[in-house]
């Protein structure tokens, strides 16, 4: 039986997430893939979807809405993967018991607000060009390691090389294989 993965989008959610297509043509075959959208988790219906307005109703209470969402959505402890806001989402839902295996994060950058960190295995991975990426002291006072790309902005997660090596991550992290214990004759 495939594990189970959690995917959920950055604030745009399905709106300009075609790139998510090839996570998701890449991971199926690997896992039981359960997407969230995170505009739908945080109950957004804005009037005017430009990305000021989308960021401060995250901001302003949609976080927070999401968050609780994904704690009554996810009982069962799965892997997740997640971009920029749904990063932050699914960082805020393990700190308040989410059942995670671990997480993939990718471009979260409101995480670097935080003084805790989820008690789960995390990677976090950044492109050396997001201005609002967390410092290195930061991920040094929290005990954490980021994977900086050069030459890539704050959407490095929509690049098409990215994509292939977030997949290849993923898959070598959760998908290892025990070494054999059979003794060659």
């Amino acid at each position: 039986m495939a594990e189970k993965l959690v995917i959920v989008s950055d604030m745009w959610g399905s709106r300009k997430g075609l790139w998510i297509t090839s996570y998701l043509g890449y991971l199926q075959q690997y896992f039981d893939i359960t997407f969230y959208d995170s505009q739908q988790l945080a109950n957004l219906d804005l009037a005017v979807n430009s990305e000021e307005n989308i960021h401060n109703a995250f901001i302003h209470g949609g976080i927070d809405t999401a968050v609780a969402h994904l704690l009554k959505k996810e009982q069962e402890p799965c892997h997740y993967l997640a971009f920029s806001t749904g990063g932050t989402i699914v960082w805020n839902a393990a700190k308040k018991g989410l059942p995670v295996k671990s997480l993939y994060n990718v471009s979260s950058t409101r995480i670097r607000m935080e003084n805790d960190k989820p008690a789960v295995p995390v990677s976090l991975l950044y492109g050396e060009n997001d201005a609002f990426k967390p410092e290195d002291s930061w991920a040094d006072m929290l005990g954490l390691e980021m994977e900086v790309l050069p030459n890539y902005g704050h959407t490095l997660y929509s690049d098409e090389m990215v994509i292939k090596k977030v997949c290849l991550d993923l898959l070598n992290k959760v998908t290892k294989i025990a070494p054999s214990t059979k003794k060659a004759v």
